[in-house]
């Protein structure tokens, strides 16, 4: 038979040992922030989104009052106009008609000629209801600080202002024609920035009305 030695079994600890182990401390559950701190931080984001959208308005009001002061759109009838002039402006007293030695820069929309020639230097303006040969119909200025433009885009615009006009019912009664004028390199340098139309009757001083309404 084997020898065989019996030992005790012992017996087992109440608990584990702690000694010699780290204690660590428990950490305190984050606080929840108060109703108080929310309300204060979504207006101060309120007012920071606000103070954006005013400065924006801000700069577009400025931009667009300078793009109006930049460029000002100027009347019918102004030396910077931009749109053909078909109706005349009458004067506060009307001169005396006829007036001779006219020149061409003193020509008013609406004018009516005696014995018109268009490159002459000087006219006879006359009432409208004695009879003339020519009527000015139609006005085109360009702005005075334009750069010459060239004689085709010049008689392009001419026929843009002729193209432009409502002639009165009184036109029926006449043949007429649309003729045409316009600055030249010299005169534009000189100032001239105007184009203009008349209507012209082949037979002489034969109309005796305004053929404009």
């Amino acid at each position: 038979m084997d020898n065989q030695e019996q030992r005790p079994i012992p017996p087992k600890p109440a608990a584990p040992p702690a000694a010699g182990l780290a204690q660590v401390a428990a950490q305190p559950a984050p606080a929840e922030p108060s109703p108080q701190k929310h309300r204060r931080a979504a207006s101060i984001l309120l007012k920071a989104v606000f103070a954006l959208v005013l400065i924006g308005v801000v700069v577009a009001l400025v931009w667009l009052a300078d793009r109006l002061g930049s460029e000002p759109a100027a009347p019918p009838g102004d030396p910077g106009s931009v749109v053909v002039e078909i109706s005349p402006t009458p004067l506060p007293t009307p001169l005396a008609l006829p007036r001779e030695g006219v020149t061409p820069p003193d020509y008013r929309l609406g004018d009516c000629y005696k014995d018109f020639d268009p490159a002459a230097l000087r006219s006879t303006v006359v009432a409208c209801d004695t009879g003339h040969s020519a009527q000015l119909v139609a006005v085109f200025r360009y702005p005075a600080k334009d750069s010459y433009p060239g004689r085709e885009a010049l008689a392009a615009k001419a026929l843009e202002a002729c193209r432009a006009v409502k002639l009165a019912p009184a036109a029926d009664a006449y043949t007429l024609n649309f003729q045409r004028a316009y600055p030249s390199g010299t005169s534009w340098d000189s100032g001239d920035r105007r184009v203009d139309c008349y209507v012209t009757a082949d037979g002489g001083n034969v109309i005796n009305a305004s053929v404009l309404p």
